[in-house]
């Protein structure tokens, strides 16, 4: 009898584990979860934000035969040419619409946008004395400004939940003006003047966060960085009469950090 209960519970023991190895065998592995695409599709929004930069204006010149400046002079006028510095700041709005792509967790966009950019500043470095002709002073003066900006970027980020890491470059347009001036004591000619007016295409880099509030909306933190380079005009001072005319070179330059807050209607 012992034996009997011995077989059948060692029979009964082996069905139960075999029927389990069958069953853990035969159920399906789960897949991981696909993420949802939440950011594929068209969008349009606004931005407002904070602007500040910098405008490096410069004035040089050369010795000439005969010319307005002796050596001592003209490296004092190059020093205080080069020593000019505009640095202003002030709030930028505007308008802007993308695409975005989303491929499991990546986000691949293009993005465009336009708004205001009310940069603009003077500086005045003088009177400075002639080291050669004390009492007689010299003057420079230079103003620059940026009114706009315009931009056409890439996105590429990385979507966790409702959530957006992204980081955006590309190209970046505005418009740049100056005006430069240069007045003396010295023989009391009228001042020399030069203004320029350029559009310019330079390059912006950037990155920020951005998430889905709800329906078809969402906010972003954003911060961007413009390089424009430098544009230059010349300008000449004196009639020829007293001195051979002194021609003079300007240029300026604007680079800015932008940082923004955006709100997009997705889709």
């Amino acid at each position: 009898m012992r034996k009997l209960l011995t077989s059948v519970l060692a029979a009964a023991a082996f069905s139960f584990g075999g029927s389990g190895l069958i069953f853990a065998a035969d159920m399906p592995l789960k897949a991981p979860p696909v993420p949802v695409s939440i950011w594929t599709g068209f969008y349009v929004g606004g931005t407002a934000g904070a602007a500040w930069g910098t405008f490096d204006p410069s004035t040089s010149t050369s010795a000439l035969p005969g010319g307005e400046f002796a050596p001592s002079s003209l490296v004092a006028f190059n020093a205080a040419g080069s020593s000019l510095s505009i640095k202003p700041s002030g709030f930028s709005g505007g308008f802007e619409a993308g695409y975005n792509w989303q491929p499991g967790n990546l986000v691949f966009g293009v993005e465009g946008d336009i708004e205001w950019l009310p940069l603009r500043g003077s500086t005045t470095t003088g009177p400075i004395v002639y080291p050669c002709c004390a009492p007689s002073t010299f003057t420079l003066s230079a103003s620059a400004s940026a009114n706009w900006l315009a931009t056409a970027r890439a996105r590429v980020g990385i979507a966790a939940g409702s959530w957006l890491l992204f980081a955006t470059g590309g190209a970046a347009f505005t418009s740049l003006q100056g005006n430069f001036s240069f007045s003396e004591t010295f023989y009391g000619a009228a001042p020399e003047i030069a203004s320029i007016s350029e559009g310019k295409v330079g390059y912006t880099v950037g990155g920020g966060i951005e998430g889905k509030l709800w329906d078809h909306w969402s906010v972003k933190a954003e911060y961007l960085y413009v390089d424009f380079g430098s544009i230059s005009t010349t300008g000449v001072y004196g009639t020829g009469v007293i001195i051979p005319p002194q021609p003079f070179s300007h240029s300026f330059d604007l680079k800015a950090d932008i940082a923004r807050l955006g709100l997009n209607y997705h889709f």
